[in-house]
């Protein structure tokens, strides 16, 4: 709920913003660890760039994936809630309440090209 943009919205497991001279690779490690306490023990797959658009609130994105047991700590200033989802049951979801969800995450989510 304290977010600038789509207080209250389901978001990306793990999102930031680069710091001064930090590669993209590096910021994504960081940020898994701040915001869900998760120490990458491999190198995370890069999936895709997406470049600055209002979908994005015209910030450059690269999107990851990590897979990991955990364990998870939510980081409370960041994260009020997290919980898993089947992608079927995400994608259903997203089409009957898009507003449930942050612009960025129904963008991505439709790149990955995950099931309607």
């Amino acid at each position: 709920m304290k977010k600038d943009t789509f207080p209250g919205a389901w978001d990306s497991s793990a999102s930031g913003h680069l710091d001064a001279g930090e590669e993209y690779d590096a910021c994504a490690v960081r940020e898994l660890w701040e915001e869900i306490g998760l120490r990458a023990d491999r190198p995370l797959t890069r999936l895709f760039k997406l470049d600055a658009c209002a979908e994005t609130g015209q910030e450059f994105v690269w999107v990851y994936r990590q897979e990991s047991e955990g364990p998870f700590k939510l980081h409370p200033a960041e994260i009020d809630d997290g919980k898993w989802f089947a992608p079927e049951a995400l994608t259903k979801w997203m089409a009957e309440r898009p507003g449930d969800f942050a612009r960025s995450l129904l963008f991505i989510w439709q790149r990955l090209g995950m099931p309607n």
